[in-house]
């Protein structure tokens, strides 16, 4: 298994570790239930350096992000992020990712941690196609960046000890490159798959314990606390945040999928991969959709749980699902026949043969 530059301090810390996307990465320190409160009322640190970082930069950089991703660069200023999600040419997607406008002519991207190799191949392909030099016009920084979120609503307040630059005050979705815990050239930004607030911090591998050891020590006076991604996923969960291989995949289109509020279809400047396909299936309908549900019945639903109407007919299947901590319910996605997608319909979950009630509900789950 692959290591992070905090794997160590991890093990040190008591972490129960897994195998991640490849990486050897802590699931849980304490509980998942106290590491989620933590984020949620104050402040958490999550170890995401499995995750991967791109570079986009000459003449045709804006012109080549334009196209593979569904997303409307244009839109994007200096020091703006933009989540989007890169289609796969056959109706489905490749990933989903955060892209950083540094200038115009140059772009960082933020792909997922177990699809860096399928994301690099298939964007390559196309960068070439579009006269890209690999390695100088594209390149794969994923093993020169270690990154750590510092998520909660004291986030801010905590990391504004480290660095000169007022991040207090950063809008949502910006970043800044700055000097921080005395190192220099870190992307901090405002970012982060919580929604409880506070950034992600891009650190040059060789200073990253360094930044860890200021992360926490300005971190204290909150009673910072290290979070697993056993907790990363009850709380994007909860904001309803996509995940790839759950909500989407390489069969399923962003506007099967709660993406189509990133699909910017009216766009005319942007002539991206499936465009007109999508346009199509905005007209026409979908016939399946992602709903969010919550358990009526006892019951915690699984990825995989068949998903059925009144009498037992399979409508599809459970994508995601978890107690939530937040709201104290139980709760999950699924992909569904479209007219059971509907908020407020009926659906039950499959569990041993039992059928268990829920209900479909607007996303997100959790309001605070």
């Amino acid at each position: 298994m692959k290591t992070t530059p905090f794997t160590d301090l991890h093990i040190a810390m008591g972490a129960k570790m897994a195998e991640f996307a490849g990486y050897n990465m802590p699931i849980q320190y304490s509980s998942i239930i106290e590491e989620h409160n933590n984020v949620r009322n104050n402040v958490g640190v999550f170890d995401v350096s499995h995750m991967g970082e791109f570079r986009a930069k000459g003449p045709v950089a804006k012109q080549f992000m334009q196209y593979v991703t569904v997303n409307d660069v244009e839109v994007l200023t200096d020091g703006k992020v933009q989540y989007t999600c890169l289609p796969n040419g056959q109706g489905g997607i490749v990933d989903d990712m955060l892209v950083y406008r540094v200038k115009d002519d140059e772009y960082f991207m933020v792909p997922n941690a177990a699809n860096i190799d399928k994301d690099w191949a298939w964007m390559s392909q196309i960068a070439d196609k579009m006269g890209m030099e690999l390695g100088k016009d594209f390149v794969n920084e994923s093993e020169q960046w270690a990154q750590l979120a510092v998520q909660g609503p004291n986030a801010l307040k905590a990391m504004q000890k480290l660095t000169d630059k007022n991040v207090v005050d950063m809008e949502y979705y910006t970043f800044h490159i700055l000097t921080f815990a005395g190192v220099e050239n870190i992307i901090f930004s405002t970012t982060g798959y919580t929604g409880a607030g506070g950034c992600e911090i891009y650190i040059p591998v060789s200073e990253a314990k360094k930044v860890w050891d200021a992360v926490y020590e300005a971190g204290k006076e909150f009673g910072i606390m290290p979070a697993g991604l056993g907790c990363r996923d009850t709380l994007r969960l909860e904001k309803g945040f996509c995940l790839y291989g759950h909500e989407m995949d390489d069969t399923i289109s962003p506007i099967e999928a709660p993406l189509a509020w990133i699909t910017k279809l009216k766009a005319e400047n942007n002539k991206f991969i499936n465009k007109d396909l999508f346009i199509a299936q905005k007209a026409a309908g979908v016939k399946r959709k992602i709903t969010g549900f919550e358990m009526v019945d006892r019951g915690i639903p699984r990825n995989g749980y068949e998903v059925c109407d009144a009498e037992g007919n399979k409508i599809g299947e459970v994508r995601s699902g978890a107690p939530s901590p937040s709201t104290g319910k139980n709760i999950g996605t699924a992909l569904v026949a479209a007219e059971y997608a509907k908020v407020g319909t009926d659906i039950y979950i499959k569990n041993h043969n039992k059928l268990l009630k829920a209900v479909t509900v607007k996303m997100p789950f959790y309001e605070g």
